[in-house]
């Protein structure tokens, strides 16, 4: 089987239903809330909205990209804390900001090869709830203190550390095998591909004022839960990044991040560090219809592809979209729908820009035509990443319910939602409708 295509000999595998918390700040609504718990939250409440029995779930695939060493397998904390069966299969995923790619996919191959026939997909994260470690000399130290016998001993442990060990070692953005953090990255790419920092900007006021009408007009209702925050248990109903009243002077007040001369990459065109999970569930097309549920949609193909982080690192939805339309007997004339993710403004006009090069096309992905020209009336009409926020492993669902969700509002049958992702990564996905 090619496990990246979905074909006519196999059973469609259909996207139930979707939900997703609120997506938030870091160190906001959700400060107090581990990424497991954040999962449990939004599982729990997708099965209850459902009426599906627990029992009925046969795997549990869930995504994390910021690791909790208390709980390195959020899959299956997410399966003990949902009141599922302790025998249904979990694990973890992570693709950096694909992760819930990659997760609903494997529940897609799962039920594609008859392994199971319902399984729960997405991912959570919490950028407020980061480890936070210790240096190398501090941490030996600590360890044979641990296996000391006396005082003596546990004191002598500590004699080769200084006092700049002992300072705290926060998580690094910066990957070891490239040269560039993911705002370098984009900084390289509004370089190299002339993306104007006005340009930058203009998109990034378009995604926060399409993201405010869709949540005025209630598009987010149905699919964005109310979470009850412990220990007072506050009630978070809406996306707090949202800016509806934001203005294009706004953008021309903040400084570029990380050029801060000559750079064009601002807080304002990027998107937020955020809180929050989202979840899937997929059966297959035939046990769907036997319990009576309407899918939103189904996956029609999928694809994924990688390039050298050193050149380009987020141009993956370039690489990785022509093969899901191939895959799917599409050109992306026939989507109605696209949902790019937005990490930053300059990635997504990268990307863009390169989707209508036949240059491009020719050099990078040895095709004679280019991948297709963007019409930006379907193109992330209702918000994206930079104005509802980028919670890392719980982007990819929220896309992919959130572009099923515009195909039925507007009667569309293809839609197509593709990401970057650290490390030179790209996911896309072809969805039709039901």
């Amino acid at each position: 089987m090619d496990n990246e295509r979905v074909n006519s000999t196999q059973p469609r595998v259909a996207v139930v239903t979707g939900l997703r918390t609120p997506f938030v700040k870091e160190r906001t609504a959700f400060e107090s809330m581990p990424a497991r718990d954040l999962g449990k939250m939004v599982v729990a409440e997708l099965l209850q909205r459902t009426g599906l029995d627990t029992g009925e779930v046969e795997r549990v695939v869930y995504g994390q990209v910021i690791p909790t060493p208390q709980a390195p397998n959020i899959a299956r904390e997410v399966v003990l804390g949902t009141g599922m069966r302790e025998s249904v299969d979990a694990y973890s995923v992570s693709r950096a900001c694909a992760t819930s790619y990659q997760s609903t996919t494997d529940i897609a191959e799962s039920i594609m090869a008859g392994q199971i026939d319902c399984g729960v997909s997405g991912g959570a994260e919490s950028a407020s709830d980061v480890p936070i470690t210790v240096s190398k000399r501090l941490a030996n130290a600590l360890v044979s203190a641990g296996k000391a016998r006396g005082l003596g001993e546990r004191l002598l442990a500590f004699k080769r550390v200084r006092l700049g060990d002992v300072v705290p070692v926060a998580p690094a953005l910066r990957e070891p095998s490239s040269d560039y953090s993911m705002g370098e990255a984009a900084e390289k790419m509004a370089k190299e591909n002339g993306i104007e920092r006005i340009a930058q900007d203009e998109f990034a006021h378009r995604s926060h004022r399409n993201a405010g009408r869709a949540w005025d007009e209630g598009f987010f209702d149905d699919h964005v839960m109310h979470a009850y925050v412990p220990p007072e248990y506050d009630a978070c109903v809406r996306d707090n990044l949202v800016r509806s009243d934001s203005t294009p002077e706004g953008y021309k007040k903040l400084r570029p991040v990380f050029d801060r001369k000559y750079g064009t990459v601002t807080a304002g065109n990027s998107s937020p560090l955020t809180d929050g999970a989202s979840a899937l569930l997929l059966m297959r097309e035939d046990k769907a219809a036997t319990g009576g549920y309407t899918p939103l949609g189904f996956i029609r193909s999928y694809a994924y592809a990688a390039l050298d982080p050193n050149w380009q690192m987020l141009m993956g939805p370039s690489f990785a979209t022509p093969i899901a339309l191939d895959r799917a007997g599409l050109a992306l004339s026939d989507i109605a729908v696209i949902d790019m993710h937005e990490a930053f403004a300059a990635q997504v006009l990268s990307n863009t820009r390169a989707f209508e090069s036949r240059e491009f096309a020719r050099e990078h992905l040895g095709r004679d035509r280019a991948v297709g020209e963007i019409d930006w009336d379907r193109f992330n009409v209702n918000g994206g990443s930079l104005s509802l926020g980028h919670p890392f492993a719980a982007t990819g669902a929220r896309q992919i319910m959130q572009a099923l969700k515009e195909l039925k509002r507007t009667g569309g049958e293809f839609a197509l939602c593709t990401a970057c992702a650290a490390g030179g990564l790209g996911a896309a996905m072809v969805l039709e409708s039901a």
